[in-house]
């Protein structure tokens, strides 16, 4: 039984007769099959994917079966509207947050007489909400990143540089066996630290912080950590910001709990910060949705009225301070929601690392 479909559907009744799916991160969520230049077409009762000839015979193999597979051929004006009037579809539901102006008005075109109605975030709704299959690949994807991380500390050394870092971490996680990276992999050493979201350069590691962040992808399913290592000594007042910010994170993950606003969740760690000396050095959230996109919800965030946090939601918690033109520190796991307990699935070690 596809219970996504089945949620969509039953979605559906308040918004169209039926809706065409042209995101690939939808598409496969909603079918399992993953695979660029299709759409599916969803009634209130029928499923149907459309590929071309290139992807017939794996979809035939590997889609969830409720879905009817259909083979594109000619023009699309021709087939999609004879499919919409044999599925009775005369209102369709379209992903606004993802088609663009121009593929709308060319799907106008060629469905005339059919009206089309914004989806809005249903399927981004569903998608917050995991499964225990898709917590089964998230911790894959984030296993497959851990023994990238166990093995760049014994790649480190003062000679190479932040690409190198980055590069060495993309290719153990493929050879860990990552389908690819959950994003463009972050290594920033010395006073490049300072930058949350800096890019890696072809210089060789400055003293100072190593900060990495980085991801993998397991059957579309991403992973999120960031470990900050020292290269060299650190000094005392360098200890004392990782250390906040460890001590920082610590204090979210025993306070998250079922139900918890993510404003107060947010809080935990922002107010060990702040009283600490750290006031306006700790710029972006506590953490985010993670899943098919390494960005998703909900945002873990001190802004806005918030959302409770419960069963199925898969959020980062990672703390840092940022001291422009100085360094940086960021320490990042990710927290599964299971209907009894939440779970911190990160198990690399977070004690400052120092690198000779």
């Amino acid at each position: 039984m596809n219970t996504r479909l089945i949620k969509l559907q039953e979605k559906l009744k308040d918004i169209a007769d039926g809706v065409i799916v042209t995101d690939e991160k939808n598409i496969r969520y909603l079918c399992g099959f993953d695979y660029t230049d299709g759409y599916l077409v969803i009634s209130k009762t029928k499923a149907t994917l459309v590929c071309d000839f290139r992807y017939i015979e794996a979809a035939k193999i590997e889609a969830d079966p409720t879905f009817e597979v259909f083979m594109m051929q000619g023009p699309r004006k021709n087939w999609l509207t004879a499919m919409l009037s044999e599925m009775n579809i005369k209102t369709l539901a379209f992903e606004d947050g993802a088609m663009t102006v121009k593929s709308y008005e060319l799907l106008s075109k060629d469905i005339e007489g059919v009206s089309l109605v914004p989806l809005g975030s249903v399927i981004t709704e569903l998608r917050e909400y995991k499964d225990e299959g898709e917590m089964e690949n998230i911790i894959a994807a984030q296993r497959i990143a851990e023994k990238a991380f166990e093995h760049i500390l014994g790649f480190i050394t003062p000679e190479r540089t932040e690409r190198e870092i980055a590069l060495e971490l993309e290719f153990e996680m493929r050879r860990q066996g990552a389908s690819g990276v959950s994003f463009e992999t972050i290594a920033i050493s010395g006073r490049q630290s300072s930058m949350p979201h800096g890019v890696p350069r072809d210089c060789k590691l400055e003293k100072g912080f190593l900060t990495m962040d980085f991801g993998a992808v397991y059957k579309g399913y991403c992973s999120d950590m960031t470990r900050t290592v020292c290269i060299g000594k650190a000094d005392d007042e360098m200890k004392r910001m990782y250390n906040t910010v460890l001590e920082a994170q610590l204090k979210a993950i025993e306070g998250i709990h079922h139900g918890i606003n993510t404003v107060d969740a947010d809080a935990l760690a922002r107010d060990h910060i702040y009283a600490n000396g750290y006031k306006g050095y700790f710029g972006h959230s506590l953490g985010h949705g993670v899943g098919m996109d390494v960005h998703e919800a909900p945002g873990v965030s001190p802004v806005g009225a918030g959302k409770e946090l419960t069963t199925g939601h898969v959020v980062t918690c990672e703390p840092g301070i940022y001291i422009e033109g100085k360094y940086g520190v960021r320490i990042e796991d990710m927290l599964l929601f299971y209907p009894d307990k939440v779970v911190d699935i990160t198990k690399t070690a977070k004690e400052l690392i120092e690198i000779y």
